[in-house]
This record gives structure tokens, sequence and C-alpha cells, in this order.
């Protein structure tokens, strides 16, 4: 699972104008189960557990969502649970509904939420599953750097693979409270020193 991160000060590359967007929080648990799918039981936990749940508007018309943990962050998938930080968000959950695809609607929305939270959140961090190419533009037009992904170390323990060994991926490392994986070079690096 690639992860990315945007920090407070960092740039907000341009997009492609959508007159009619606009992003906001919702706490309608109606609404939230009706386009997100999820039962009143799942979504008045998220919300219990001050996660905010933004929405991508056309018109008014609701086209896109995703969550932000304010408070703990997991990922089932890997059984990862992680306290976040005040300074801090972690993105999870995103979806355009299928007919509101390929509008470019999806980094608005990042960028919408990184404009709204509070001056003080100065990092956010964002993943997105192996291979889903359109999560990846998404998150990368909006601004996000890619720092490491998740991998598993040589005992099958949940590691960080760092990118580089740049200040960010050792960031990514820490804020999800897992050690750093530390590759051999590769045949090509051995003989290439």
């Amino acid at each position: 699972m690639p992860l990315g991160t945007w920090w407070r000060g960092d740039n907000l590359p341009q997009l492609p104008p959508l007159p009619s967007f606009s992003a906001r929080t919702s706490t309608d648990i109606s609404l939230i189960t009706e386009i997100a799918e999820l039962s009143t039981q799942e979504v008045e936990k998220r919300l219990g557990e001050e996660n905010l749940f933004y929405i991508a508007y056309m018109e008014e018309t609701p086209t896109s969502y995703g969550w932000v943990a304010t408070r703990e962050g997991y990922i089932l998938e890997f059984q990862l649970f992680f306290p976040i930080h005040a300074n801090e968000r972690y993105l999870w959950d995103f979806r355009t509904l299928p007919e509101w695809r390929g509008r470019g609607i999806y980094p608005h929305l990042l960028q919408g939420i990184m404009r709204q939270e509070p001056a003080q959140v100065e990092r956010f961090w964002i993943g997105y599953a192996p291979g889903n190419e359109a999560s990846r533009r998404g998150i990368s037009k909006a601004g996000f750097h890619f720092v490491g992904e998740f991998a598993f170390d040589g005992a099958h323990k949940l590691s960080f693979e760092t990118f580089d060994m740049s200040e960010r991926s050792l960031a990514g490392a820490a804020f999800y409270q897992l050690p750093i994986l530390v590759q051999k070079p590769s045949e090509q690096d051995v003989q290439g020193a």
C-alpha cells in the first residue's frame, strides 16, 4: 500500500477549474449512510471516534466523499491502529460515485480538505490500494508526495518500507508507528559501486 503525505507550506498544484465544486463536512447520518453505503451503526461509530466526513458537491449533488481521522487511524487489512497527533490527519476511505468519475473531483476534494482543516494541522497522510492508478493519480495531482509503503519483513512483521531516507519518509514510519524495513542493495547497485 503506497503512502503519501502533504505538509503545510507545500505547494498545492493548480487544478483545472470545476466552477460548481464545493467540499464540506457533514454529520447527517442518513446522508452519509446513503452515499457511503454504510450501516447507521458504522457511521455513528466512525463519527463517535472523531472522524470527519467530507463530501464533494457539484452544484448541490454529492459526487465524492472521504473520511478524515483526527484522533486514531486504522487500516483493518493490516490490523494496524495508530494514534494521531493534533497537528496531523489521516485521510481514508475515499470514493467518487461512478457517474462522476474521470472529472477531476477527487484531487479537488483532497485539496479542499487540506484548505479547510485548521492551520495547526501541519501534516496529512494518505494511502491507496496497490494497482489503483486512479487513486494514485488523484493523490499526486492534489500535491501529495509518496514516501513509502507497507511491506513485510523476513519474519512476516508489518514494516514501513521507505522510498528514501528523507525526513518525510522517516516521519511516515513514525506516524504509522512501524519499524523501517531496510532493503538489501540490488545486484545492479552493488555492481555500480
